[in-house]
């Protein structure tokens, strides 16, 4: 959805905007902003979490807690149920889900298994941006929401392909919200990096870049077995290149489909009006 003014869009009686950007760059601090002015708030990791893999984390949880005689009675005897208590605030079962492959004394999981839980975020993830069509009409019909914000995953950039104009994900947020890209400062990648490092995450990767990144880590640390890997510290190593890997394909998406203002512009938002007025500024300073 492109503008040839900021009039244009601020005419619009009803708006729909999808904020894509890497992690803390302030995707849902201005989605949770806006919805307290009365935007509806579509979160694609809670979607996913929910919708599309709630029955995975379940079923996970479930498999580590028939390991403990005490939890297996009770589980066997329909004593006591499991569920996630995920939330837009709180997405830990979802990463805790994904897991880091490498060796299990240090809390790995088999790199098979990794792929396996990849490929289900590829399809779930996919699965939930491509619904968002179906919330923007659902908010304005069931609920009477006017304006809406997709708060999209910091691995949108994935999954699509910003030069493919009949892209399956692209082509529906393209055709239905403004794309607006958070750009971070010059020194947001070090700061990932250094949060990362204190505490690493699992992450999802391109199917392709995880296994040319995996093949190169043992080849650089002289690591045979995949079950000797250490997760942390291939976590680390993976997240420095993803970033490298990240960055361009959101100026892509941006520069083709879209609008950039940076996370500074972002900062300043404190109401919904503030969020209009700088899409108008982005729209304003973007070539035709």
């Amino acid at each position: 959805m492109r503008f040839s003014s900021a009039d244009e869009f601020r005419a619009l009686p009803r708006k729909a905007v999808t904020v894509l950007g890497m992690s803390g760059v302030g995707k849902t601090t201005v989605a949770m902003r806006v919805r307290r002015d009365g935007w509806f708030h579509y979160s694609v990791d809670y979607r996913i979490g929910t919708r599309y893999m709630g029955e995975h984390i379940v079923d996970n949880v479930k498999r580590e807690a028939m390991k403990i005689p005490f939890l297996r009675k009770l589980l066997m005897t329909d004593s006591i149920y499991i569920s996630s208590n995920i939330s837009f605030d709180n997405l830990s079962p979802l990463s805790t889900y994904l897991g880091k492959p490498g060796n299990p004394d240090k809390g790995g999981i088999s790199f098979q298994e990794y792929r396996h839980r990849q490929a289900q975020h590829h399809d779930a993830e996919i699965c939930a941006l491509r619904d968002v069509a179906d919330f923007i009409d659902k908010s304005r019909e069931i609920y009477g929401y006017d304006h809406f914000i997709c708060d999209s995953g910091g691995s949108i950039c994935e999954i699509v392909d910003p030069d493919d104009d009949n892209d399956p994900v692209l082509s529906v947020l393209g055709d239905k919200t403004v794309l607006l890209y958070i750009e971070g400062p010059p020194d947001h990648a070090a700061e990932l990096i250094k949060r990362f490092r204190a505490d690493p995450k699992p992450i999802y990767y391109q199917e392709e870049f995880l296994e040319k990144n995996w093949a190169a880590y043992k080849a650089e640390t002289g690591v045979a077995s995949d079950d000797a890997v250490d997760p942390d510290a291939f976590a680390v190593w993976g997240f420095e290149r993803l970033i490298a890997h990240r960055l361009p394909i959101y100026k892509a998406i941006a520069d083709r489909h879209g609008y950039t203002v940076t996370a500074a512009e972002i900062e300043e938002v404190k109401s919904a009006d503030d969020f209009v007025d700088l899409i108008g500024r982005a729209i304003e300073r973007t070539p035709a």
